[in-house]
C-alpha cells in the first residue's frame, strides 16, 4: 500500500490518504496538548508508545469480538486503518471518579463507582468538546438512537475486556474516551487507546501513568508511558 498526500494533521496524529480509498495511513506524533490546546509540549517517544499500544489493544479487542478500524502495524510510528465516517461524539467511560467528574459530583479523585458511568461529548475543539446527552445527538443529527445504543454496547464490552488486562498488569483503569465511525453503515471503534486517552493509575501506589503527568506537571511523563505499555504488553501476551 502506498502513502499519498497528508489528509490532515491533528493534535496527536498525521493522517494520510493511500492508493486504496478504503484505508488511511496514520503517523503518531510526539506533540502533546492539554486543556483544549492551551498547553502544548512534547513527550519524547509518545508517538511510538501510543502507536504500538493502540495496535496491541485493538488487536486484543478484535480477537475478542470487537470491530475496530485497525488493520496493520507498519513500524514504530505508523499503522494502516480502515477509513471511517467518524461520528462526532466521544463516549467517556468512567470506573473511578477523577478529573472533571470529581468537580461535578463533589467526590474526591479515587472514589470507586458502583457501576461504569457513560458520558457523551460533542467533538468540537472550538466549543471545548462539551458534554451532551442523547436528545442533543438525535435532535442535531449527530447519530441515530441505534448508533448510540451500539456505541454504548461496544463501550461496555471494551470496558470488560480492558479491565481484565489492566487488573493483571496491576493498573486501575480510571476512565477513558472512545471514538467511533461508520464503515458501510456499520459502527466500528476508531481513534486510539493509549495513555493520551485513558487514565491509568498504579493499583498499589495510585501513581498516575498517563497524560495527567503532563497536564499537571508531575514529571517523568515518558517513563510513565513506557511503564504502562510494558505492563499491558506482558498482560496481553499472557492473557
Amino acid at each position: 500500500m502506498e502513502k499519498l498526500a497528508m489528509r490532515y494533521e491533528g493534535k496527536a496524529k498525521k493522517v494520510y490518504d493511500t492508493d486504496d480509498k478504503n484505508f488511511l495511513w496514520i503517523e503518531y506524533k510526539d506533540d502533546a496538548t492539554a486543556f483544549n490546546g492551551i498547553k502544548k509540549g512534547t513527550i519524547v517517544d509518545k508517538g511510538i508508545v501510543n502507536n504500538k499500544m493502540s495496535a496491541m489493544i485493538f488487536s486484543y479487542l478484535e480477537r475478542n469480538g470487537i470491530d475496530t478500524h485497525f488493520v496493520e502495524l507498519l513500524n514504530d510510528r505508523e499503522q494502516i486503518v480502515h477509513r471511517l465516517q467518524m461520528i462526532p461524539l466521544e463516549i467517556v467511560v468512567r470506573n473511578i471518579v477523577a478529573g472533571s467528574l470529581a468537580k461535578r459530583v463533589g467526590k474526591e479523585e479515587g472514589y470507586p463507582l458502583a457501576s461504569p458511568v457513560f458520558e457523551l461529548y460533542y467533538k468540537d475543539d472550538e466549543l471545548g468538546d462539551p458534554m451532551v446527552n442523547e436528545t442533543h445527538a438525535l435532535a442535531l443529527g449527530w447519530a441515530t438512537m441505534e448508533q448510540i445504543n451500539t456505541m454504548k454496547e461496544i463501550a461496555l464490552k471494551v470496558n470488560e475486556l480492558m479491565l481484565k488486562i489492566v487488573n493483571k498488569a496491576g493498573i486501575d483503569l480510571v476512565d477513558y474516551k472512545l471514538e467511533f465511525g461508520l464503515k458501510d453503515g456499520k459502527v466500528m471503534l476508531g481513534d486510539e487507546i493509549s495513555p493520551d486517552t485513558c487514565r491509568f493509575w498504579d493499583k498499589d501506589t495510585q501513581e498516575k501513568l498517563d497524560k495527567d503527568r503532563f497536564r499537571r506537571d508531575l514529571g517523568k511523563v515518558e517513563e510513565a508511558y513506557a511503564e504502562v505499555y510494558s505492563r499491558l504488553k506482558e498482560a496481553i501476551e499472557n492473557a
